[in-house]
């Protein structure tokens, strides 16, 4: 089997260096870049064409789920494994609806590293046992409702933020667009879902399970 290339993303440099060391030496595997937050990490797309990347999902200037969007969109060839200290059913089924093909927290052991990477590496999702699967399913079968409506991993995301409390200057710094671009989209979800102030967006948050087990 070819040599797969890695890329480090994490914007904590001793995590990175921890991994780097971890992953140092292991037959199949070489780690050709590192970076330090969402933007960084498409540029090093364009420059070095890794076949996985271990992605961190809680980082400055561009997060990791936008990121792993926006990174899947370009270069759909490029497997993508979550690797972030979050235990969260929705976050994981954020990820994946994004395109990140594993799921993986941070405290797991090397040997399950080397599994989910290989996992990964061949086309298959891998998701950390410490997650509940069927939640993290139901949580993605939740973006096509009852009511028929879909939703896209980005407008997920957003209901979720929204849900939280975020205001549109917020929303606009964390995933790295213009208020203009938040704006917009914030009024076409709540098209989408007939809804008319953020306390009716917060419901269908609820609904969908993007704020915790419901």
């Amino acid at each position: 089997m070819p040599e797969k290339r890695l890329l480090l993303v994490d914007d904590h440099e001793m995590i990175r260096e921890g991994l780097r060391a971890l992953l140092d030496g292991v037959a199949g595997l070489r780690v050709v870049g590192e970076a330090g937050n969402g933007h960084e990490a498409i540029g090093a797309c364009r420059e070095l064409m890794p076949d996985l990347i271990l992605m961190d999902l809680n980082m400055p200037l561009l997060d990791g789920i936008s990121a792993v969007s926006l990174i899947h969109a370009r270069w759909s060839d490029i497997r993508i494994l979550a690797l972030t200290s979050d235990v969260s059913e929705s976050n994981a089924a954020l990820a994946l609806d994004a395109g990140a093909q594993g799921y993986l927290l941070k405290r797991s052991r090397k040997d399950v590293l080397l599994s989910a990477i290989a996992q990964v590496c061949i086309g298959n999702v891998f998701l950390d046992q410490g997650l509940d699967a069927a939640q993290v399913q139901a949580l993605r079968a939740a973006g096509a409702s009852s009511s028929g409506v879909t939703l896209t991993a980005r407008e997920r995301q957003l209901l979720k933020l929204i849900a939280e409390g975020a205001r549109n200057r917020d929303v606009a710094e964390l995933l790295s667009i213009s208020l203009k671009t938040v704006e917009t989209h914030r009024l076409n979800l709540m098209k989408k879902l007939d809804v008319h102030n953020a306390a009716e967006l917060t419901q269908w948050a609820f609904r969908m399970g993007l704020l915790g087990k419901l």
